[in-house]
């Protein structure tokens, strides 16, 4: 497990470290909070694009000083973004960035949703992201979620009015929800959600805006101020201890994989946001003003809010049990009122505070994390009373089971008693893997045949356990997911996901393979087993024109959790071909195409992802000079391997080790993306650097973003470069070479336009936009409507060496086997290298 520990306040505000799944421990000022909460009845929903647009101040106090019931939608989860922590890019980017929000509304106290829209990467203009996205599509998502969640008001994070003058994406979630607000409540509309939700019509939207919005400050103090309402989210709350903009400040720092832990901050705040539809309200201080939020709102109701505000005025935080038995009556009328939304809703918070008021523990763990359709796994179960209440166990249940436990057991204060299952899990369970990955969706859409689960930020759990509790004659059942509980001798107790998984997943180390010549290359696929004993064989599966030594080989492993690796030798095609190979795994008849792959970090659950097992191969005529090219890591990306590839011996250079000298082994340097972003030590290091070039080596610095690193260093580059936040996000979009004559294109390959055929996500970003005459620019390319963008790749003779800096997104194309992409690098590395002597092979 990564070591990112993070400090952080859970959904009730303790402070302590989030491991997920453990239990909520809440203190009686959490109690009398979640009371709080549920004595109000009204919704808010937060409209934006991507994990970390949302605005934690205006989330953390609608759910914690208004107490309404708050929820952020983000129509993607994050996918095209990059990441600063780990290797995870793409879908698994966006596995980890969901998680990454879940774990930021624990700590705010909100709830998530997502659409079905696929974060595709960088987009310019709403015209493009709705066709990529496919509008009707995702407009449906908003109004399905809109019509299950039912909010009284809408917030948007962007402003609908404004296309083309920020990310697309962002524009786009504004003009759905701006949309999506008139048709929810049309019966006419998305007609065949109605099945199973029902219409429903919002109060109000508005726009979160501020004086960012107006272009400064002072715009801003001059603007007509009519339409706004203003917040101040600065409040402290006494009996949490905390203010509401470090509970924000901790929700946000959840967003570790964008860079975005931060200090908390404290003291008054204001929020400001431009009613848009609907009814405005009368007092502009209450975004909730005209609406009903007590009691009274649902059909009889009345008579529990009326001893909920007894609870709530006389909370006893020496002994909050005192208010089990109003508590009881209450459950007792929700259980009764027939707003099933409503109820539904109020019966999960009410139970909860039952539990926490009574000090009732009650937990399901298996005796290992994983488990397999058709095999049992041993569920052990702790209860634990810990008040003076009256309460029996009359039932535990397992779902999957068709019988349960009748225990019929007095709880009396503080004597745990624990009860064994022997859980046979049925062979039609489906495996534990985000349901947004089960099928091949497109560039812009995931695809979810079960349309229940669209808006749900995760897969519902296989399995829980059912505790039937008889509180003097009154019963309530409790749920609990099966978890898996284990202990480490360096962090303690901890807690993650109870999974189901095939019986073995096999899987190829390397997801590109280059064949540079006709020379064939062993194949290594691993085979890792999810139970112990587990026997049968692979089949290499591969395209025409491409051989393979033998299609079926054996394997046998011993023992869970164990890997074999298998070997084959594949022979490329004479011509240059790209293709793809997959394996499949036979057991008994079955058959299994899925690697697993495991994202861990503890400041989120661990999360287990079936993917499809492939690899891309590509045979490919490419030629290279130089042998050895350090690479000092930036923030994060896999082109040292991508390099490995096509045979050059890359070393990963430690940026405190540079010295006089000591980059003169190397035939060129690499600094990943972002590194003078990411890298301080790179400041005090870039006058070795610089004179490493000028005595004869070549530099490529990928592309980093302007001013992000000491404001006192500024000199990236041996002569003036200025940095921009241009870029062109069409990866289809024609590309000119200006230079045709320069090295760079000619030596020892030559690039064609057809070179650039296949990109993926985009061409590149943040390209210099003004540069010296030391500069000369190779290509041009630009997005649809713009002019023509000239710095994505600059180079500059510099002493005896050459200076390269590139905003092409070398690190998305090389892991995905573009061609073009791999004959470009080859020829940046080999840059004046034509009657060079090859150096010796240098050892990391």
């Amino acid at each position: 497990m990564r070591q990112y520990l993070v400090v952080v306040v859970s959904l009730l505000f303790s402070l302590q470290i989030v491991f997920a799944q453990a239990p909520k421990k809440g203190t009686s000022a959490e109690i009398y909070h979640s009371i709080q909460k549920l004595n109000f009845l009204g919704k808010a929903l937060y409209v934006a694009a991507h994990p970390d647009d949302e605005n934690t101040r205006l989330i953390s106090y609608l759910s914690n000083n208004v107490k309404a019931k708050t929820a952020y939608l983000s129509l993607t989860r994050g996918d095209g973004g990059q990441n600063l922590i780990g290797p995870e890019l793409r879908e698994l980017l966006g596995v980890l960035r969901t998680q990454e929000l879940l774990a930021a509304r624990r700590v705010d106290g909100g709830q998530q949703f997502f659409s079905r829209a696929n974060d595709f990467g960088y987009s310019k203009h709403p015209n493009e992201t709705l066709k990529i996205w496919n509008k009707e599509e995702v407009l449906g998502d908003v109004v399905q979620i809109i019509r299950t969640f039912k909010p009284d008001v809408i917030i948007n994070r962007f402003d609908h009015r404004s296309p083309g003058s920020t990310h697309g994406h962002h524009t786009s979630s504004a003009m759905l929800s701006f949309e999506a607000f008139d048709l929810v409540n049309n019966p006419q509309a998305y007609p065949e959600q109605l099945s199973t939700i029902e219409v429903w019509q919002p109060k109000r939207l508005f726009f979160n805006t501020s004086w960012w919005f107006y272009g400064s400050r002072e715009k801003f103090e001059k603007a007509d101020k009519s339409k706004l309402m203003n917040m101040d989210v600065g409040v402290f709350y006494p009996t949490l201890g905390v203010s509401n903009n470090e509970i924000a400040s901790w929700a946000s720092s959840q967003h570790l994989c964008q860079g975005f832990g931060r200090i908390t901050s404290r003291g008054s705040e204001n929020e400001y946001i431009e009613f848009l539809k609907g009814d405005f309200p009368k007092d502009k201080s209450n975004i909730f003003d005209g609406i009903n939020t007590t009691w009274s709102r649902v059909a009889g109701g009345a008579a529990i809010g009326t001893i909920l505000t007894e609870v709530e005025t006389d909370f006893d935080f020496t002994n909050p049990s005192k208010h089990l038995p109003q508590l009881l009556e209450a459950h007792k009328l929700i259980s009764s009122l027939s707003d099933v939304h409503w109820k539904t809703i109020k019966l999960g918070e009410i139970e909860a505070i039952i539990q926490s008021v009574t000090g009732l523990y009650l937990e399901a763990s298996a005796d290992a994390a994983i488990a397999n359709p058709g095999n049992a796994v041993k569920i052990n179960v702790d209860v634990l009373n810990r008040s003076n209440a009256n309460i029996t166990l009359k039932l535990i249940g397992i779902s999957g089971l068709d019988e349960g436990l009748e225990p019929l057991i007095i709880l009396e204060n503080n004597k745990k008693h624990n009860f064994e299952f022997n859980l046979e899990i049925p062979e039609a369970t489906n495996f534990t893997s985000p349901y947004w990955l089960n099928e091949k969706g497109s560039l812009g859409m995931y695809k979810v045949e079960n349309k229940s689960l669209i808006g749900k930020p995760e897969t519902p759990r296989a399995f829980h356990a059912n505790f039937v509790l008889d509180f003097d004659g009154y019963e309530i059942t409790f749920q609990k997911p099966v978890v898996y509980k284990y202990a480490r001798n360096d962090k303690g107790e901890l807690y993650r996901p109870f999974e189901v998984l095939p019986e073995a997943t096999a899987r190829f180390d390397d997801k590109v393979v280059i064949f540079a010549d006709g020379k064939p290359k062993q194949i290594a696929i691993t085979v890792k087993a999810h139970k112990n004993n587990v026997n049968g064989d692979v089949q290499f599966c591969y395209s025409k024109g491409w051989t393979v030594d033998q299609e079926i080989k054996p394997f046998e492993i011993a023992k869970k959790g164990d890997e074999q690796i298998i070997q084959f030798t594949l022979t490329p095609p004479a011509n240059e071909d790209e293709s793809y190979i997959s394996p499949i795994i036979k057991i008994d008849g079955n058959q299994i195409t899925k690697e697993l792959v495991t994202i861990a970090y503890d400041h989120v659950p661990t999360q287990s992802v079936l993917l499809p097992a492939e690899a891309k191969v590509v045979r490919l005529d490419i030629q290279r000079l130089g042998e050895n090219i350090g690479y000092i890591m930036g923030a994060g990306d896999d082109v040292p391997t991508s390099l490995k590839q096509i045979g050059y011996n890359v070393v990963t250079v430690d940026p405190n080790s540079i010295q006089a000298g000591s980059l003169d082994k190397f035939d060129a340097i690499v600094v990943g993306i972002r590194g003078y972003n990411v890298v301080k030590e790179l400041q005090f290091k870039q006058r070795f650097i610089l004179d490493y070039v000028k005595d004869g080596g070549n530099l490529i610095v990928q592309y980093n973003t302007s001013g992000r690193w000491d404001k006192q260093f500024n000199n990236i580059a041996p002569f003036d470069l200025k940095l921009s936040r241009d870029r062109v996000t069409d990866e289809n979009s024609e590309v000119k070479i200006l230079a045709k004559d320069h090295a760079l294109v000619n030596f020892p390959n030559v690039i064609e336009e057809k070179d650039f055929e296949g990109w993926v996500q985009e061409r590149g970003l943040y390209f210099p936009n003004e540069w010296s005459n030391d500069f000369t620019p190779i290509l041009s390319m630009k997005d649809n409507g713009e002019s023509a963008k000239k710095g994505s790749l600059l180079v500059a003779p510099y002493g005896k060496g050459n200076y390269i800096y590139t905003g092409l997104s070398f690190f998305r194309e090389l892991p995905s086997g573009v061609s073009g992409a791999y004959k470009l690098f080859a020829n940046m590395l080999s840059i004046g290298k034509e009657k060079v002597e090859k150096k010796p092979a240098v050892k990391g």
